[in-house]
């Protein structure tokens, strides 16, 4: 399975990807972008099953970029990752096409029962 972790901070695209592994996504092939508009270009090369995304980043943010890929596959399941903790905003995210979001900071168990319901795989 194809994810894309999009986020312009260098050292949390890590910790997102070493939380990935901790998930029901390990072993997955990861992809990285620094950019809303490098995760737009990287979509288009790519089969995705799965995007992680932050809002706030350079040249196009997480709901533009969200946008632009709903336009394209309704079926990729998008997570965002963020610092936006108000309803609003929140609500505003899934209305665009955001699956699920995850407040930063995050634990691995919080992205994987995340992931796990966007799978459809039961709680155990």
């Amino acid at each position: 399975m194809n994810v894309l972790v999009v986020d312009d901070s260098s050292a949390m695209r890590k910790i997102i990807i070493s939380a990935l592994n901790k998930t029901e996504l390990r072993g997955s092939r990861t992809i990285e972008a620094a950019t809303g508009k490098e995760g737009l270009d990287k979509f288009l090369d790519g089969n995705f099953a799965f995007i992680l995304s932050d809002w706030n980043m350079p040249e196009m943010d997480g709901l533009e970029f969200v946008t632009r890929v709903r336009n394209l596959d309704r079926r990729v399941k998008i997570i965002m990752i963020t610092t936006e903790g108000t309803m609003g905003k929140l609500e505003n995210a899934l209305d665009q096409g955001v699956d699920e979001y995850v407040v930063k900071p995050f634990t691995p168990e919080t992205l994987d029962r995340k992931i796990k319901k966007l799978l459809g795989v039961k709680p155990q």
